[in-house]
């Protein structure tokens, strides 16, 4: 059953308002002012709020615009229909800037805001089952997703900049599901999977006889995408010589086949993701300043997952409860659960998971306690005792370390613990080779001797 709070220092009005969501079938609650309406709303939040935006408060800033920022900070889920009856043009760009479903004008038929209320609650509703396998609650993760469906409604192109194993690919996937273009192709391609000749021809395919080997006519991915999303994973580690074409396409929506001469136009979206700081590498020189430009116009980063501790339980809860045996259901001890908690989780969700689905296949009875880590070398073993070792007990951090300091130090030194095995690292830290790699050249590690080994 929806949940309504409306807000209004009118009393006829909120009793106008509360009779009609009440014939409906929603349970309302009422408010004549900003600090009763929160104090409300903390008690018990609501799916939607419609809010007057000029009452009475202690402060001249105690009004609808701070109620809706109050409670989209508390639960950014919430759907909020501003009324007003003083309205402008730019008063109504900036509320819904600031998260607004709705801005309607007093007196408001009360049919136009019936209709927009269950439009608004529809749409939210979808939104929460397209974001289902995104678990969590930490506010930075709903500030990210937020953002993600804000984007969503626009066509311009997004990079998500953030750390392997924290999600990009299925952020990406939600943008698209929410947006206009859900209905036509969702096209992803991996930019350091292929070799430069290759990932040319990936993405703008080829006719026949173009190159050797080239039997047959292909379409590239940004032909397959036309009309729908086009996913650029890894854009860090596109070639330098295929970068200048890359920007051609994105500038003009056009490009040519591999020995066709021919232009072909396409109509699309393009998602772009990356764990290294792009930023840093146009200043190094390795990725072109105008490409870098054109693709960052929306930016979205996600945090990693130590930075939203509160959320390890749910996820692991949600992968033991997507990873069990059929016909099984696993329980989590308090004493697992506090074991995952304490650790660091460099490989982030996907470690995480990767974590659960191990102790699942390997679980003999339905509860999963402490004791099934034992001999996870990777997430209690020499990485993370050297880790304390050299940085100290990490209660014990003095203020001001950064977060990538800790990441540049704990790759270091488990580079060195491995005798520079990057592939042994990789594995004890629960991340990819690549992001190994990665990480070597965005903290400017030694790139050759003890750390070149594979």
């Amino acid at each position: 059953m929806n949940r309504l709070l409306v807000v209004d220092d009118d009393r006829a009005m909120r009793t106008a308002l509360e009779a009609l969501f009440l014939r409906r079938g929603w349970l309302v609650e009422s408010a004549p002012s900003a600090a009763e309406a929160l104090d409300k709303f903390r008690r018990r939040p609501c799916d939607l709020i419609v809010t007057d935006i000029r009452m009475p408060g202690r402060t001249p800033e105690e009004n609808g615009i701070f109620v809706m920022r109050e409670a989209l900070a508390l639960a950014p889920h919430t759907a909020v229909i501003l009324l007003t009856a003083y309205a402008s043009v730019p008063d109504a760009v900036a509320a819904i800037k600031d998260g607004a479903c709705d801005y309607l004008v007093k007196p408001v038929a009360f049919e136009q805001l019936e209709g927009a209320a269950e439009r608004i609650l529809a749409r939210v509703k979808a939104q929460a089952e397209a974001a289902k396998d995104l678990g969590g609650r930490a506010p930075a993760w709903l500030r990210a997703l937020d953002r993600a469906r804000q984007a969503a409604a626009s066509d311009a192109d997004i990079l998500i900049e953030a750390e392997s194993g924290t999600g990009k690919e299925l952020v990406a996937r939600l943008i698209h599901r929410l947006s206009p273009r859900r209905e036509r192709p969702f096209v992803a391609v991996n930019c350091a999977a292929f070799p430069e000749t290759l990932l040319e021809s990936e993405l703008f395919g080829h006719t026949r006889g173009a190159f050797t080997g080239a039997t047959n006519q292909k379409a590239g991915k940004f032909e397959l995408a036309d009309h729908g999303t086009l996913l650029l994973d890894e854009i860090g580690e596109m070639p330098l010589g295929l970068q200048p074409k890359l920007l051609r396409v994105l500038q003009e929506r056009e490009f040519d086949r591999l020995g066709d001469t021919r232009s072909i136009r396409v109509n699309l979206r393009v998602i772009a993701t990356t764990n290294c700081g792009l930023s840093q590498m146009v200043r190094e020189g390795k990725f072109r300043a105008d490409l870098y430009y054109r693709l960052n116009v929306i930016p979205l980063g996600l945090p990693p997952l130590r930075e939203r501790p509160g959320d390890i339980a749910e996820l692991a809860e949600h992968f033991a409860r997507l990873y069990a045996p059929a016909g099984k259901t696993l329980t989590l001890t308090p004493d697992f659960i506090e074991k995952i908690e304490a650790h660091l989780w460099p490989g982030n969700v996907r470690e995480l998971a990767n974590c659960l689905r191990r102790v699942a296949a390997l679980a003999t009875g339905t509860e999963i306690g402490a004791s099934a880590l034992e001999g996870s070398d990777w997430l209690a073993g020499p990485a993370s005792d050297q880790f304390r070792g050299a940085v100290g007990d990490l209660s014990h951090l003095r203020p001001g370390v950064s977060l990538g300091e800790m990441e540049r130090k704990l790759v270091e030194i488990t580079l060195e613990a491995t005798g520079g095995n990057r592939s042994r690292a990789a594995e004890l830290l629960g991340v990819s080779l690549r992001t190994v790699r990665n990480k070597v050249r965005s903290y400017g590690l030694p790139s050759c001797g003890s750390y070149a080994q594979e």
